[in-house]
C-alpha cells in the first residue's frame, strides 16, 4: 500500500555533479539544481532530508577521482530524515519516522557472497550518491530494508557522520584484528578516524594518531590519544594493528614498518593513490597483514549503531548550511579536519 504525507512539493533543491573536477578549481564541479521529488519505488520509501554528512567519498565523486556511474548525480550517503512517503510493498518504516540512509543502498540478495554474508562484496551492489542520488538534496529514496533506525540519543546532526564515516570506520576496526588491550594506529584523522578512535578507546586500547594537519593532531590529543605525529612518520612505540583512512598509497610503508610482528594494517578507503613498491624483509615479512575494506554490510551498520549507543560515542559536529555544500567539500579535501562535517538541510527536526 502506498501512502504519503499531504501537500509533497513536485520539484526540490539539490546539488549535481555537472563535470567532474576540482573542487577548488576554476571550474565548479558541483552545482546547485532544481530536480523532480523522487518517487518511491516497489519496496522503497521516499525521505525529507534533515541532515547530511559530507564525506571524502562525496569529494572523489566530485572531483571524478571515482568513475561516473550516473550523469549529474546527487551526492551524499550520511542521510538523516524523516519518511514521507512509502512506494508498493513496504511496511518497515511509519509516516514521520526518523531514518538514516548509508552509502550501501543495495545488493541482489542471490549471489555467493550475498548468500554467504558478504553482501559488500555483491558485484551487482549499488551506492547512494553514486549510482544514485543522494542526500545533498531535499529529497531522497530508499530501499526500506537497507536503511537504519537512528537510536534516540543522537539528534541529527551528530548521527549523520555515523552512517558512513561510522558503519566504515567498524568494519575497518574489525578488519584490523586489534587485540584487547592493544596498540592501533590511524592514519588521517577526519570524520570516521575520530569515531573509530573513541571507539577504540572506550575498550581499552591505545591509540596513535600519524596525519598532515595541525589541527587534526591537536583535536587527537584533545579526544584522549595517546599520540598524535606527522602522516609519514614512523611510530615510537610498535603498533598491534593499524587502519590507513587517508587516500594516500605513499603511507602504507611507514604504516606496514611501524607493525608488529603478525600485526595488521586495514585500508580503510574506496580510493588510493598507488602503492609504491614494499621491501620484503622490511615491510611484509614477520607475517604481517595487509587487507583492505570495501563498504559494509548491514549487520555491520546495525552493530556499530548499537555500539555506538552504548558506548555513549558523540561524533565532533562542523555544521553546514544546506548552500554550502561546495565549501564543506573544500574543508575536507584541505585535510585538517577536527571531527566531520554535516550539511543541515532542513529545519524540520
Amino acid at each position: 500500500m502506498e501512502t504519503q504525507i499531504d501537500d509533497l512539493p513536485k520539484t526540490m533543491r539539490a546539488w549535481a555533479v555537472t563535470t567532474p573536477g576540482p573542487i577548488d578549481g576554476d571550474r565548479a564541479p558541483l552545482k546547485m539544481v532544481e530536480k523532480p521529488v523522487p518517487t518511491p519505488g516497489r519496496g522503497e520509501v521516499l525521505v525529507k532530508v534533515l541532515t547530511c554528512g559530507v564525506c571524502h567519498t562525496d569529494l572523489h565523486v566530485t572531483e571524478g577521482d571515482l568513475s561516473v556511474h550516473q550523469e549529474h548525480v546527487t551526492p551524499g550517503h550520511e542521510i538523516v530524515g524523516k519518511v514521507v512517503a512509502t512506494g508498493p510493498d513496504t511496511q518497515r518504516f511509519n509516516l514521520g519516522e526518523r531514518i538514516g540512509i548509508p552509502w550501501f543502498r543495495h545488493a541482489c540478495g542471490v549471489c555467493k557472497f550475498c548468500r554467504s554474508g558478504h553482501e559488500n562484496l555483491c558485484p551487482h551492489s549499488v551506492y547512494t550518491g553514486w549510482d544514485h542520488d543522494g542526500g545533498y538534496a531535499e529529497y531522497v529514496t530508499v530501499p526500506e530494508g537497507f536503511a537504519y533506525r537512528i537510536p534516540e540519543k543522537f539528534n541529527s546532526l551528530e548521527a549523520a557522520p555515523l552512517l558512513c564515516a561510522g558503519i566504515i570506520g567498524y568494519r575497518a576496526f574489525e578488519r584490523a584484528n586489534v587485540p584487547a588491550g592493544g596498540r592501533l594506529g590511524l592514519y588521517g584523522f577526519g570524520g570516521s578516524a575520530h569515531i573509530t578512535a573513541q571507539i577504540a578507546m572506550a575498550q581499552g586500547i591505545e591509540v596513535h594518531v600519524f596525519t598532515r594537519g595541525a589541527d587534526a593532531r591537536r583535536f587527537a590529543l584533545q579526544l584522549g590519544c595517546a599520540s598524535a605525529h606527522g602522516a609519514y612518520d614512523l611510530s615510537d612505540v610498535p603498533l598491534d594493528s593499524s587502519i590507513i583512512f587517508a587516500p594516500v598509497g605513499d603511507i602504507v610503508l611507514p604504516a606496514m614498518a611501524s607493525l608488529i610482528p603478525g600485526g595488521t594494517l586495514a585500508l580503510a578507503g574506496i580510493h588510493m593513490t598507488d602503492v609504491p613498491a614494499l621491501n620484503y624483509q622490511e615491510h611484509l615479512f614477520h607475517e604481517k597483514t595487509i587487507t583492505s575494506v570495501e563498504s559494509n554490510t548491514r549487520r555491520d551498520g546495525e552493530e556499530f549503531l548499537t555500539l555506538a549507543d552504548r558506548l555513549d560515542i558523540h561524533p565532533e559536529v562542523h555544521e553546514y548550511p544546506f548552500e554550502k555544500a561546495d565549501e564543506a567539500l573544500k574543508y575536507v579535501k584541505r585535510g585538517d579536519i577536527e571531527g566531520a562535517c554535516v550539511l543541515r538541510i532542513s529545519q524540520d527536526d
